[in-house]
């Protein structure tokens, strides 16, 4: 009687042999047509962070741009890197919470990212015209918070250091990094409008590992000693709940307590871009587009 457990190994051994020699087969054709892109993207830039009662205020869209280059490994996988600028902004003042309400804190800041990564196509574009993809990167990128006064003027906010931040009674609040590493990855669409130009849209979302995109993170420091070392400005921008109007339903407030929550540091702050692209295709040899469909019924063998 034959050995049961032997022969099964044998089968897989030999089907493994087989995948084995089928990707060695193939492997010098993945890269025969590869195709450069080169285009841009124009859409809108959100904040998700402190001055939000919810994940994302959509009243604070704002616009962002930027410019892309793709490399296809094959027809599946793309190698992507890009610059992109945006603008993000929140404020108390449109939330409903009262404790925000309260606080009335408010910021914007621009976003410049440049980041490196990939994408994963679930279709043949050639094929299909049409395919839904995944992407994921690393991205280094800056920020600035600034904030506006009663009056209009723009006021930068990290030199005031708002929550003690370089002040040696607070030696474990440091000063927030400008530039930070963030992990943008989402998900878009992509239509073959002709054999070069590329079509989509995509949407993306940014981990980062600061809290401080709108200068708000932990609790209120002690306002006597913000106000002698770093000044009377510092304390004002800190809390800005004396300035409630009188029509508001919340009656201005007084500087909290040392120690009063302020932000929450249990979640990062994000980021998110998304709006159509535009991209133009070109290379992968002489004649790639019939190339690549070539390869695709005659190149690799078939189980």
């Amino acid at each position: 009687m034959p050995n049961l457990s032997l022969l099964k190994n044998r089968l897989s051994r030999a089907a493994w042999k087989r995948v084995v020699v089928v990707l060695l087969i193939c492997a010098p054709f993945s890269g025969f047509a590869q195709y450069w892109q080169a285009g841009g993207f124009i859409g809108t830039s959100n904040y998700s962070g402190d001055l939000v009662q919810t994940k994302v205020d959509l009243k604070y869209t704002r616009f962002a741009l930027g410019v892309f280059v793709k490399r296809d490994i094959n027809r599946y996988l793309t190698i992507r890197g890009g610059l992109s600028y945006g603008r993000i902004a929140g404020a108390d003042s449109t939330n409903r919470d009262t404790f925000l309400l309260k606080r009335n804190l408010s910021f914007r800041s621009p976003i410049w990212e440049g980041q490196l990564g990939f994408e994963f196509n679930f279709l043949d574009l050639d094929e299909k015209k049409i395919t839904p993809y995944v992407f994921a990167s690393v991205a280094l990128f800056s920020f600035y918070p600034t904030t506006k006064d009663s009056l209009g003027n723009t006021v930068n906010l990290r030199p005031l250091g708002t929550e003690g931040q370089g002040l040696a009674a607070y030696p474990t609040r440091k000063e927030y990094n400008l530039r930070q590493i963030s992990i943008p990855f989402g998900a878009g669409v992509k239509i073959l409008l002709t054999e070069n130009w590329i079509a989509g849209f995509e949407f993306g979302l940014r981990k980062t590992f600061t809290d401080y995109l709108d200068d708000v993170s932990l609790t209120y420091v002690d306002r006597n000693t913000l106000v002698r070392t770093r000044g009377q400005k510092a304390a004002n921008f800190a809390y800005r709940g004396d300035e409630v109007t009188l029509g508001s339903h919340v009656t201005p407030g007084t500087y909290p307590a040392d120690g009063t929550t302020r932000g929450s540091d249990k979640y990062k702050d994000w980021y998110i871009f998304s709006g159509f692209t535009l991209s133009y295709r070109f290379g992968g040899g002489s004649n790639a587009h019939n190339n690549w469909k070539r390869q695709k019924v005659s190149q690799c063998p078939r189980f």
